[in-house]
């Protein structure tokens, strides 16, 4: 599945709910998405993440695991709102649509 700006914002919501519920990294998050049909790559996936941290949406902290610098990401309470607005909004779209 291409990657758009319409999947986009779905991949955006995945990631806040992931990060709400649990501390992810990247590769982790790619696989989860590919469990739902999503193939997206690491240099989509990052930009998108580095995103999500700019606009102050989720956080991110570094943790050296033996030769490895992983950088985890956990949602903040801005992204707590963004993420209980958007699932609001998807309620609606999707009982409309699925009437």
């Amino acid at each position: 599945m291409k990657i758009n700006e319409f999947f986009s914002s779905f991949i955006k919501i995945h990631i806040l709910h992931h990060c709400e519920k649990e501390e992810i990294y990247g590769v982790w998050m790619m696989e989860e998405l590919k469990e739902h049909g999503y193939k997206i790559s690491p240099g989509s996936l990052y930009p998108l993440l580095k995103n999500l941290e700019d606009k102050g949406l989720i956080r991110s902290r570094k943790e050296q695991m033996g030769k490895v610098m992983k950088k985890f990401y956990r949602i903040t309470p801005k992204g707590k709102k963004e993420l209980s607005s958007a699932k609001i909004k998807l309620r609606e779209l999707i009982g409309e649509i699925l009437s």
